[in-house]
């Protein structure tokens, strides 16, 4: 896969204060900023153009990140106003700018060591996403992962409910007949799971989702201490 949209356009309200003048997905872990950790990864699969959506202190993302030169990839923007579209409008909105492939999409607020070259480069359906095991927060999970499909509620016998990881490939088709406008993905997926065209898998590495305080500074300890 030659494209790919790091969502990096949400308010970061859980994250303040440290979110008032600094973007959540330009706070620094391990001595560079959240965002940065994503734009490596996916340059090492072989990812050329990268989208990054913005909304909140849009400017700062230019300023911190250029042209995306110094990673040997090309960075480009996708300015959604001061209001963020959410996932679905998002990526609607980005469209234009991801070429006509499959493409992955990551969440710029987790830390993960998924292999992004291991990602199949033609999901079987509208889209392929990570799934993790459920962490506390979200103890219920999202969707039930069964023999690579997922599937609403329990699923079939033996699939397991898990946690989406915010790590997927969508074709564009998943929003492409939609109207332009703030809108989640979670219709698309439950409209995808009905029609059997949402596949995923299960990844047991070291998944983290930052979107507090508390979790930033957890993941700090966890990686200074390994």
């Amino acid at each position: 896969m030659r494209h790919a949209l790091i969502l990096a356009a949400g308010l970061g309200e859980r994250m303040r204060p440290l979110t008032e003048h600094t973007p959540k997905p330009l706070l620094e872990v391990n001595g560079k900023p959240l965002i940065v950790h994503h734009i490596e990864k996916l340059a090492a699969a072989d990812v050329r153009y990268i989208v990054v959506n913005t909304s909140h202190l849009a400017d700062r993302f230019p300023e911190a990140l250029g042209d995306g030169s110094r990673w040997g990839v090309r960075l480009r923007y996708s300015y959604e106003g001061p209001v963020p579209l959410e996932t679905g409008g998002g990526m609607l909105k980005a469209l234009p700018l991801l070429g006509p492939e499959p493409f992955i999409v990551v969440s710029a607020d987790i830390w993960s060591d998924v292999d992004y070259a291991a990602l199949p480069r033609e999901p079987r359906g509208l889209a392929h996403l990570v799934m993790v095991p459920n962490p506390g927060f979200h103890p219920l999970g999202d969707f039930a992962l069964a023999a690579g499909q997922l599937y609403e509620g329990d699923g079939p016998a033996g699939a397991e409910r898990l946690t989406f990881g915010n790590v997927g490939v969508y074709r564009r088709e998943i929003v492409e007949g939609e109207s332009p406008g703030r809108f989640k993905l979670l219709p698309m997926y439950r409209r995808a799971i009905a029609a059997g065209s949402l596949t995923g898998e299960r990844h047991d590495g070291f998944w983290r989702n930052v979107g507090t305080p508390a979790q930033l500074d957890e993941l700090r300890h966890v990686l200074t201490a390994a």
